[in-house]
């Protein structure tokens, strides 16, 4: 057995889903069930039921996992710990970052570098995306906008920002505000999944519920992308008020304007994630945890 025979079966026993794990894992299929396999043969048990449209883990499947998931936790952390104890180097830090970070926060990360005493190296990515390598271990943190839900994932609110509207100039021009009602006849656009965050999500049941029905996901990797579409008429997309948030940057489109919404208030949270269990005491990271929650909220 082998150390990456209880990483496989971690990630289907995860996902109840080999074809899922096989991404997670960068991997075919194939070689996965055959890995599973072999390791069902050495314990000499069964670990998941198969068919055509489910997998679920057997009773000794379900008891293997907690010990799995402990040796993987205590496997990964073995290059801390012995950095810990036997080197000098600087240690290395992998911060997730999220498109959009307003510069209030940036300004506070580096801040961080400079009092963390350790070396502090980014990771750009969409919310989900680093939830999920916060959670697998391959980053320490991550700043993600909020809800940014997993089990064994905790998260601390750093900034909270106002969202308005961003429409064509040419029909909203001289506004201060705008209702919802005023844009049931209008296309909502939102930028590729990759980059919204999952509040956005949330904002298109209040959408919905208000009449807003029409929508697009461009397939632009850049929010500036909205402004475009939405200077051609008929359209709008939500973007953060602050002209200093890079997610504001669709109001510098001279044939768009952003507007607040005047009959409801949405609002984007920014959060720090960690994994729970490494912010327990004498845990590799709980003083850094801690020394992040500060700097950055």
């Amino acid at each position: 057995m082998e150390v990456f025979h209880l990483r496989y079966f971690a990630a289907v026993a995860e996902n109840l889903s080999f074809s899922k794990a096989a991404r997670q894992l960068h991997m075919a299929v194939s070689p996965l069930s055959r890995r599973v396999r072999d390791l069902e043969r050495e314990l000499g048990v069964r670990l998941f039921d198969r068919d055509s449209h489910s997998v679920n883990l057997t009773p000794a499947g379900s008891a293997l996992l907690p010990l799995a998931t402990d040796v993987l936790n205590r496997f990964d952390d073995l290059p801390g710990r012995l950095r810990q104890q036997v080197d000098t180097r600087q240690r290395v830090v992998h911060v997730g970052v999220p498109p959009g970070l307003h510069p209030t926060v940036r300004e506070r990360l580096r801040e961080f570098d400079r009092t963390a005493g350790c070396e502090v190296r980014r990771w750009p990515g969409g919310s989900q995306d680093l939830l999920d390598q916060v959670r697998r271990r391959e980053l320490e943190l991550a700043l993600v906008h909020l809800p940014a839900h997993a089990e064994g994932v905790e998260s601390s609110e750093v900034l909270r920002e106002p969202l308005g509207a961003v429409l064509p100039a040419a029909e909203f021009a001289d506004r201060e505000s705008v209702s919802l009602s005023e844009l049931t006849g209008h296309v909502y656009a939102r930028p590729g999944s990759g980059l919204s965050p999952t509040y956005f999500d949330q904002l298109e049941v209040r959408l919905a519920a208000a009449g807003v029905h029409r929508r697009t996901t461009l397939s632009t990797r850049d929010y500036s992308g909205i402004g475009e579409f939405v200077a051609n008429g008929g359209a709008f997309g939500i973007s953060m008020l602050d002209p200093r948030n890079q997610m504001g940057r669709p109001s510098e489109h001279d044939r768009v304007v952003l507007l607040p919404f005047a009959d409801f208030d949405p609002v984007l949270v920014t959060g720090l994630i960690w994994r729970t269990d490494r912010a327990e005491p004498g845990a590799d990271l709980a003083d850094l945890i801690s020394e992040a929650r500060h700097a950055l909220s």
